[in-house]
């Protein structure tokens, strides 16, 4: 149910009550015209000041005069038992108790309640009413007070549910730009790297050797599909990753480009997060490799420590134009120099490992040498 219909529902309901206690005022004309009509006016006063409270409380909020609105119907509850013969506090105390439960803390509603229930036994033990008649009116301010404070609760629930939902959706939404957004970043670097270099190799090779050139530029074509192949899956979600495949290719796309590559996973069986959180890791090693690095030789392995899978790509040519991580640092990796910020494709491997329960750092090693380890659980 909305909660615009759960607050006409509740509105309905309680109006019903006040209006059945309105109805029941009219036994008052059998004493006359003058208490009939200050009985009516009485319950009058009673109503306006429960419109007031329950619009407010179906709201979530107080009414704007607070706490003079609810004093001003605790005066017209109590004040006829004065001016009328036999009282009418009866009649009137079960809509107080419902405003006292819905706008005051639960714990101080509940005793103010049970003192109204106190005060009204007492009077009417001592107007000689009958135990039954005692017991019926008493328990009446609980059970419609009660009944009034789980109608509010039900449109403020509700309400909370459709806002709760919507914050939901709202980040379901955020997560999955975020997914596209990285899975691109990811998955077409790569890809566009690849078909950068390719495309001035066969430039560069057209005229001394025009077959090398249309070997290139078929192998251009063949990333150009591969790349059109990850952004359907992007889009569609399916982010179905192999790490031997993913190795397999950057193999033969590093040693296209002129470096040399050795190759050595563990045999171990990963989880299906575990796995691709590494294939995308070897995917962004190698971009960063091809992009930003003079590497000539380059290494991928992957090692078993306990219950974690490490994967290390390390090469031997210095970062162009980046600043490497500090060494065991976090995400961070590679770094544009002429702003010191953590790349977006190492900081998207960050989130990856976390996910799969490891972490990615980014190293320095030996003569210029650079390492992107990351490990996953198994």
């Amino acid at each position: 149910m909305s909660s615009p219909a759960a607050r006409r529902l509740a509105g309905v309901l309680i109006t019903a009550v006040s209006c059945a206690y309105t109805a029941i005022t009219l036994v008052y004309f059998r004493q006359g015209a003058y208490y009939g009509l200050l009985a009516l006016l009485s319950m009058a006063a009673v109503i306006t000041t429960h419109h007031v409270n329950m619009r407010a409380g179906l709201r979530g909020v107080r009414p704007p005069w607070f706490p003079v609105t609810l004093v001003l119907q605790a005066v017209a509850t109590y004040l006829p038992d004065f001016l009328l013969p036999g009282g009418m506090s009866a009649l009137t105390a079960p809509l107080l108790a419902g405003s006292l439960l819905v706008l005051l803390p639960l714990g101080w509603g509940g005793a103010l309640v049970g003192l109204m229930m106190l005060s009204e036994a007492t009077r009417m033990w001592w107007g000689l009413a009958g135990a039954h008649i005692t017991f019926f009116y008493v328990a009446t301010i609980a059970t419609t007070g009660a009944m009034i404070y789980l109608l509010v609760r039900f449109v403020r629930v509700t309400v909370e549910l459709e806002q709760a939902r919507a914050e939901l959706a709202e980040a379901a939404v955020l997560r999955e730009r975020l997914r596209i957004s990285r899975d691109l970043h990811d998955g077409l670097g790569r890809s566009l790297t690849a078909i950068a270099l390719k495309g001035d190799l066969a430039g560069r090779l057209i005229e001394r050797d025009p077959g090398a050139a249309r070997t290139e530029v078929g192998e251009l074509v063949q990333v150009a599909r591969e790349a059109a192949h990850d952004v359907r899956h992007v889009a569609r979600g399916y982010r179905e990753l192999s790490l031997a495949g993913e190795v397999d290719r950057a193999v033969a796309l590093l040693e296209s480009s002129g470096v040399g590559v050795q190759a050595n996973l563990a045999d171990v069986r990963l989880p299906k997060r575990s796995e691709e959180a590494l294939a995308w890791a070897v995917r962004e090693g190698v971009t960063n490799v091809l992009r930003h690095s003079r590497a000539t030789t380059c290494t991928i392995t992957t090692s078993l420590h306990g219950g974690a899978v490490r994967l290390e790509v390390a090469n031997d040519g210095a970062p162009t134009g980046l600043t490497p991580g500090a060494a065991g640092g976090g995400p961070a990796g590679l770094a544009p120099a002429a702003h010191g910020a953590a790349g977006g494709g190492l900081t998207g491997l960050a989130e990856r490992a976390a996910q799969a329960g490891g972490s990615c750092t980014t190293t320095p090693t030996g003569e210029g040498g650079f390492l992107l380890a990351v490990e996953v659980a198994t």
